[in-house]
This record gives C-alpha cells, sequence and structure tokens, in this order.
C-alpha cells in the first residue's frame, strides 16, 4: 500500500466539525455571541459535553466567578465527569462541582485559600489530582496533552463582535485562549462590560465564541498588597542581611520577589538602607514581580528602573499607569500583564527570594503540609536553577564561581529562601523530614510535593544568619550550614558547633556581624513607609487602597 495517498485515521478535522456543532447549539439560544446572563448556565450545558476538558480561568487574582457559578448549576445528567485544567482553585465554586459530580479529575498550581476543603475532597474520593503543576508547566501542558476543549475566562470588556479588552489584568489569558481557540475549543468570556468600542483589543473576537456581561465586576484578590505596619524589627533584620550579604556581595540587578512580608521589609528599606551604602543604581534595578504597594518608594526613590508583572493590584491602577517609565503600559494608557512571560523573566533573572513553611536538612522547602494541599504556583519556575541561560551577568557569574569550583565554568542562579526559624503558634519552620513525604502516601502521589529542591537553593536567611549553600562542599556540610542558622528549633540545637564555626569562617554561614549588619539598627524606624497612608503619600495620592486596607 503506498502510504502516502493513504490516511491512516481517515478522518483529520473531528475536532472542528465538533466545535461547529456546539458552536450552532449555543446560537440557537441567543441568535448571537453576547448570551443574557440569566441564559449562561443553559449554555453551559449546549456547549459542554461529558467528560470534556474544561479551563474556568482562575489567576493568582482574576477569577472568571460568574461563569464558576453557573457551571455549578448545570445538570449533573447533562454535564458530567469533567477534567478542570487551571492554574487556581480559590472559590468555592470551583471545589462544589466535583462534590455534585460535575468534575473528577483535577490538574492545578496552587489551592491556597481552598487547600483544606481539595485535601479532603480527595480523601473522600470526589476529587482524582493529575498533578500540582508550576504555573508555566501547567500552561506548557495546554499546548501539548491537557488542552482545554471549552475554556471560561474573564475580561474587563467586550464590544458585540467579541473582541476582547482585559485591562491590567491579563494574567494568564493569553495562554489559555491561544491553546484552546487554535484546536477547536469553545472559549466563553464573561466581562463587566459591553462597549461599542474597546480601549485596547487584547483578545480577537474571532477566537471568542461566546460573551456574557455578568452581573457584577469579576472578582480580583489583592494578594500582593502587604500593610507596613504589619513589619517587624526581625524582619528588618532579615531584610539588612538580605542587602549587604546578597545583593549587595553579587550585585544582584535582576530579581523576583515573592510575596510575604519578609520580601515587603526589603522593598521597604530600599529607600533608607540600601540608600546609605550607596547602592542605588547597582542592585534591584529590574523586577519581574506584580505593582506592590511596598515597592512605591522604591520606585519613587529611583532604584527600580523597569518592572514586569504577571498581574496587577486592586488600588494601583493609576499609579502604575502615570509610571510608564517603569511599568510596562499600552497606548490606551493601562497596564497589560503577562504571567507566562513574567515567570520565563523571573526565570533567567539573576535572583529569586521567597519563603516557606518547612524546609529540612538538605534544603528542600514545601508549602505542602499535613492534610493541606496548597500547591505552589510560580515558586518553582522562580525558584529553579536556570540551566538553559546562557547570558552573563556579575551576580550570575559570582555565584557561578562558587558553585563550580572545578571543571567547566558556569554562571548559577540564585536561588533564596527567607525565613524565620518558627511560624505564627512556635511551629518550627526547619524539620528534620517533610510533611510532604507523608503527603505523598496519604493522597498516593508519585513524587513529595517539594516547592524548591534543596540542589535549586542557594541561600538560606533567618533571624540569626545566612547559610550559603554554594560554599558546602558535602550533604553533611550543607545540613550543618542550615542548622548553624535554624536557631532554637529541635533542628538549630543539634548543630555541631566546631563544624558551624569552620563553615563560618569560610563564609558558608554569616551571621549580622560578618557582614557589618548592625543589630542595633534593625528596627522599623528604617522603613521607607510604617503605613498604608504613608505608601499613599509617597504615591503622590495615585495609590488609592482597597477599603479593608484603609484605617484613616
Amino acid at each position: 500500500m503506498d502510504v502516502s495517498t493513504h490516511s491512516v485515521r481517515g478522518d483529520w478535522n473531528s475536532l472542528a466539525r465538533n466545535y461547529d456543532a456546539r458552536l450552532a447549539r449555543g446560537l440557537a439560544l441567543a441568535g448571537g455571541k453576547v448570551i443574557p446572563s440569566p441564559q449562561t448556565t443553559a449554555l453551559m450545558e449546549a456547549v459542554i459535553e461529558p467528560g470534556d476538558r474544561i479551563c474556568i480561568e482562575g489567576n493568582n487574582q482574576k477569577h472568571a466567578d460568574f461563569l464558576s457559578r453557573a457551571l455549578a448549576e448545570v445538570d449533573p445528567a447533562k454535564v458530567h465527569g469533567l477534567h478542570v485544567v487551571q492554574s487556581n482553585i480559590a472559590l468555592a465554586p470551583h471545589l462544589d462541582i466535583f462534590e455534585s459530580g460535575i468534575a473528577r479529575r483535577l490538574d492545578f498550581c496552587y489551592a491556597g485559600p481552598q487547600g483544606l476543603r481539595l485535601a479532603q475532597l480527595v480523601k473522600a474520593g470526589k476529587v482524582e489530582v493529575g498533578a500540582i503543576h508550576t504555573y508555566l508547566e501547567l500552561y506548557s501542558r495546554y499546548f501539548a496533552d491537557l488542552t482545554p476543549r471549552v475554556s471560561l475566562i474573564a475580561a474587563e470588556a467586550a464590544d458585540r463582535d467579541g473582541n476582547l479588552y482585559t485591562g491590567p489584568n491579563t494574567e494568564d489569558t493569553p495562554a489559555i485562549v491561544e491553546a484552546t481557540a487554535f484546536r477547536s475549543g469553545v472559549l466563553i468570556a464573561q466581562v463587566n462590560r459591553i462597549v461599542d468600542k474597546v480601549p485596547r483589543v487584547d483578545v480577537p473576537g474571532d477566537w471568542v465564541s461566546f460573551v456574557v456581561e455578568a452581573p457584577k465586576p469579576h472578582y480580583i484578590e489583592p494578594i500582593f498588597t502587604r500593610d507596613p505596619g504589619a513589619i517587624t524589627d526581625i524582619q528588618v533584620l532579615m531584610a539588612m542581611m538580605v542587602i549587604r550579604g546578597i545583593y549587595e556581595k553579587y550585585g544582584v540587578t535582576r530579581l523576583n520577589h515573592g510575596i510575604g512580608f519578609d520580601t515587603a521589609a526589603i522593598e521597604l528599606i530600599l529607600p533608607t538602607y540600601a540608600e546609605e551604602l550607596g547602592l542605588r543604581g547597582k542592585i534591584c534595578r529590574y523586577m519581574s514581580v506584580n505593582p506592590c504597594p511596598t515597592l512605591i518608594p522604591a520606585i519613587e526613590s529611583g532604584f527600580i528602573e523597569a518592572i514586569h508583572c504577571a498581574g496587577s493590584e486592586l488600588g494601583m491602577e493609576r499609579y502604575v499607569s502615570e509610571r510608564s517609565d517603569v511599568f510596562f503600559i499600552g497606548r490606551d494608557g493601562t497596564m497589560r500583564s503577562n504571567r507566562v512571560f513574567c515567570q520565563l523573566a523571573g526565570h533567567y533573572a539573576d535572583l529569586f527570594i521567597g519563603s516557606t513553611l518547612q524546609i529540612d536538612l538538605e534544603g528542600n522547602s514545601s508549602t505542602a503540609t499535613h492534610a493541606r494541599m496548597t500547591g505552589f504556583g510560580g515558586a518553582p519556575n522562580f525558584g529553579s536553577e536556570s540551566r538553559g541561560r546562557r547570558h552573563g551577568s556579575p551576580a550570575w557569574l559570582r555565584a557561578g564561581q562558587e558553585a563550580h569550583r572545578q571543571g567547566m565554568p558556569r554562571g548559577r542562579k540564585l536561588v533564596v529562601q527567607m525565613v524565620e526559624t518558627f511560624k505564627e503558634g512556635l511551629a518550627p519552620t526547619f524539620v528534620e523530614r517533610l510533611d510532604a513525604w507523608e503527603l505523598m502516601d496519604t493522597f498516593d502521589m508519585p513524587l513529595p510535593p517539594v516547592m524548591v529542591y534543596g540542589d535549586d537553593l542557594t541561600h538560606i536567611v533567618t533571624e540569626e544568619g545566612i547559610a550559603n549553600l554554594l560554599l558546602c562542599d558535602s550533604l553533611a556540610e550543607r545540613a550543618q550550614a542550615i542548622r548553624g542558622v535554624a536557631g532554637y528549633t529541635e533542628v538549630g540545637r543539634k548543630r555541631d558547633r566546631q563544624m558551624v564555626e569552620k563553615l563560618r569562617a569560610r563564609g558558608a554561614i554569616l551571621y549580622p556581624e560578618d557582614i557589618g549588619v548592625d543589630k542595633r539598627l534593625a528596627s522599623r524606624d528604617l522603613l521607607a513607609a510604617r503605613s498604608i497612608k504613608d505608601l499613599v503619600r509617597w504615591s503622590e495620592g495615585l495609590y488609592a487602597p482597597p477599603a479593608r486596607f484603609k484605617n484613616w
């Protein structure tokens, strides 16, 4: 047989024909692309088929909440057995569909506010977890083996042709849309308003199947807002050590900050402490991070030259638009964020610094603890060695010299965990064995859910000091370096003091006095802003904090 003239499959357009059939069933409801909101659940029943793979846009901040609620109201006899592939499980309806049998299987990245309930549903056999992904990992699989058949997304506005304007919070939308639309998938968008002409076309209308004007604006969570009033003297001390012992030492200019009060403290002492050290123009020039309000003083002081954002932050819209030299602003005057590009920028940066809940003696860290499946979001991508990088920078090259002291010279990304030795409730951060091992067994996972692997980690910063793991020559030395900064935890009390002193002499352990940090100066007095109101003043009134953060 001449295989060149005979198709093995015989049918190469089944997805497109199936899409046409779904589209026809949906158009029969209203006769056009714009669907009245009361018919949204009926639309779902018309275009979603049992067993479909579906993405409900649930990002770090922006959520297709109206569409999510509408999906939870479909008849399980008509729509069931769905496979959900979405980055963030944040809202109750995201899990309601599993309790009712509408959905069965889940691939996700992060489930912070729903982590406990998710764990309970997994135990009850209501949810089959495919994997806990990183953001980039899940987005990549959209273009391989986890392409959504139907995607529910959120946008700021649409015109009647379906052209979408996503505004500042574009986030995951481009990855979801392109994977779905270009493999004959159904794309339903909830929008805050229908307009005659959108300010900027972020998604072309011919990619969009249906548009629904939601009864109220889609939900956005201000997860990057930290009140300076809650920053402690200990966090200021740790921030001082980071600036002197890592940022200044390596000359870190491109970096990503994780979410938290620890990194907020770093941001707020840049205009004071780092300025006194003469570091403006030498550190923290380019960042991959959301527009955190605690960055305002550093931006206004001339430290930060450019920021690319994964998403926006409520209340920062006017400030960001008025700082187009710093943020990536469209011709319409508003920011366009993009989580994929921001993750990539952070992956190839000089440094990632974040926090965690547990660290073991190899430096493995995790935010997955007993009975809670939190997930990791982007931290494993930001907090991993960028082995594909080939361009040099002083920070990358110096870290590489410490890491690769023999053989072929290479650079090395700095990956830092910044933690206090005890968390709330006096739970120790440092442990002999991660809870992740037990979670692996409890939930029948192929691997322990580790957020950042120890061999990717370069530094640990606590209130006691810095462990430079690059300068450890064995796992035994690495364990002692970690014990040397683990404070009065059980792990810290088991340190070999003689070995710790040898590591300290080598620079693998650094205490504040070793790097010129005066602990007597570590107080909130160093913060450039000590309240949300101070941040508003720094912004010249452009920052409009959400009501929950405004106490004046």
